[in-house]
């Protein structure tokens, strides 16, 4: 299952639109964190994009599917040219997990948390190739029930696109 989704993730990075080395106007590919996940980004404009991903995240006693969007903007570092292409962003977003608890000492529970999330992170775009790394923090109020509830600083992810 892993190796499939590995594969997946792949195809949709080969197949993102219009990338170039530096800049792309929009782009599919995956977020390596919690949980993994499906990404598209679209640039709105040279400086602002909104990217949207979902991800499913399964445990022993528990399913997690999470639906998120974000505004972010980039700047540049204005740095060499041999890192012309990293730049660095922030911005907000939302989303919405839902979940349930298949467990003997908690029962059978599930819901829906909210999410209202802030973006702090680092984007690389390789030249010559159509690739991009980023690497971001995430930290979020999160209202629901159980373990999706209250604040939560330790999220963030690496994407590839």
């Amino acid at each position: 299952m892993k190796n499939t989704m590995l594969l997946f993730f792949v195809g949709c990075m080969l197949s993102s639109m219009s990338l170039t080395a530096q800049n792309f106007d929009s782009a599919i590919g995956a977020r390596f964190g919690f949980p993994l996940s499906a990404s598209y980004k679209k640039f709105l404009n040279e400086n602002d994009a909104v990217e949207v991903y979902a991800g499913v995240r399964s445990g022993n006693f528990y399913n997690l599917i999470r639906v998120a969007g974000a505004y972010q903007r980039h700047n540049s570092f204005n740095l060499d040219a041999e890192f012309a292409p990293l730049q660095w962003y922030y911005g907000a977003g939302a989303s919405a997990a839902f979940f349930n608890y298949d467990d003997d000492f908690i029962g059978d529970n599930g819901g829906v948390g909210l999410g209202i999330s802030g973006y702090l992170g680092l984007q690389y775009a390789f030249e010559g190739i159509p690739l991009e790394l980023t690497v971001d923090w995430i930290p979020t109020i999160n209202i629901g029930k159980n373990a999706l509830n209250g604040f939560g600083a330790g999220s963030g992810s690496l994407g590839v696109r």
